[in-house]
C-alpha cells in the first residue's frame, strides 16, 4: 500500500528515527564513513560534501535534518579523503564513484534512492554522476562550480602549471604558514581535465535538475549557476538572495527550496511510498 506525502506538521512517528554510523567499504577498498538519519522509510536521499568539507559541515548535517523531520531517511557521508581521512586534491570523477558505490550498498539493502545532493565540489560530483548513471532522476546542485579551471589560482598562484611541472607537486599552506595539503600534477590534471560541459549535456532529459546558488557567494561565482542552466535540459535554477557560500544565514530557506523540489517530484510521479520499517 501506498501512503500519499501529506503536508503539515511532522508526524509524530518520525521522532523514532536513528541517527546511525555507517561506514562503506569502495572499489579501491577505502572506507566511506557516513551518518545515516533513518526514520524508517525505505526512501533514501544521498547529501555529498564540497572541497575541504565534511558530513559534518552546516549545510549537510541541517539537510539531512530536514528531510528527517519530513519522515524521509537521509544519508551524509564523508568521500575518500575527506573527514575522517586524509584530504586529496582533485578526485572529482573518482568521488562520482564514491558516490556510485554509496548508491549502490544501500540498493543492496533493499533502500531506494530518489535523490542524490551536492553541495560545492559535491554539486559536481552529483551532476557527474547523473551524466554517467540513469538510475537517479531528482539531483540537487547547491553551489557548484561550471567552470573548473577558476578558483586554482587564488589556491595554488598564478605561475601553478610551471611550479607543478617543475616540481611534480604544490605544497598548500595557510595564512599562517602551515601546511595543510599536497598538490600533485595528477590529482591537478584530473580536475582540468573534467568536462563539466559535457557532463551536462549528457545528463538525461527526464532527469530533474536543481541547481541552488547564493547571490553573494565569494568562492563559487554566480555566473557559474546560469552556466549549467544553459547546458543542462531539465533544469531549474534558484537563486538565494543575500546567501553566501556556505548559507550561514540562509539555513532554512536552503532546506525549503530543496524540500520543495523534491516534494514536487513526488507529486509529478503520484505518492510516494514510505514504507515503515520501525
Amino acid at each position: 500500500m501506498k501512503a500519499t506525502l501529506k503536508e503539515g506538521p511532522p508526524n509524530p512517528m518520525i521522532q523514532q528515527s536513528l541517527r546511525v554510523r555507517v561506514s562503506i567499504v569502495n572499489r579501491h577498498g577505502e572506507n566511506l564513513v557516513g551518518i545515516l538519519h533513518d526514520t524508517g522509510s525505505e526512501e533514501l536521499v544521498i547529501i555529498c560534501h564540497g572541497l575541504q568539507s565534511s558530513k559534518e559541515r552546516i549545510p549537510m548535517v541541517n539537510l539531512a535534518a530536514a528531510f528527517e523531520k519530513e519522515g524521509i531517511s537521509a544519508f551524509r557521508f564523508d568521500f575518500a579523503g575527506n573527514g575522517e581521512g586524509s584530504f586529496r586534491y582533485g578526485n572529482y570523477r573518482r568521488e562520482a564513484d564514491d558516490l556510485r558505490d554509496v548508491v549502490q550498498y544501500f540498493n543492496e539493502k533493499n533502500r531506494t534512492v530518489i535523490s542524490i545532493i551536492g553541495h560545492s565540489k559535491g554539486g559536481n560530483a552529483v551532476l557527474l554522476y547523473a551524466a554517467k548513471h540513469n538510475d537517479i532522476h531528482t539531483v540537487v546542485n547547491i553551489s557548484g562550480r561550471f567552470d573548473l579551471k577558476r578558483g586554482i589560482e587564488g589556491r595554488l598562484g598564478k605561475d601553478f602549471l610551471q611550479r607543478i611541472k617543475q616540481d611534480g607537486f604544490i605544497d598548500v599552506k595557510n595564512k599562517r604558514g602551515k601546511f595543510e595539503y599536497r598538490v600533485t600534477e595528477e590529482s591537478l590534471m584530473d580536475r582540468l581535465t573534467t568536462d563539466t560541459l559535457e557532463a551536462c549535456k549528457s545528463i538525461d532529459h527526464n532527469c530533474r535538475v536543481l541547481t541552488i546558488h547564493g547571490s553573494m557567494d565569494k568562492i563559487v561565482p554566480i555566473e557559474d549557476s546560469f552556466e549549467f542552466n544553459k547546458f543542462i535540459s531539465n533544469h531549474k535554477l534558484h537563486i538565494i538572495e543575500g546567501a553566501d557560500h556556505e548559507y550561514t544565514y540562509h539555513q532554512d530557506e536552503l532546506a525549503s527550496v530543496v524540500l520543495d523540489f523534491i516534494k514536487a517530484g513526488f507529486r509529478r510521479a503520484g505518492d510516494l511510498p514510505v514504507r515503515s520499517r520501525l
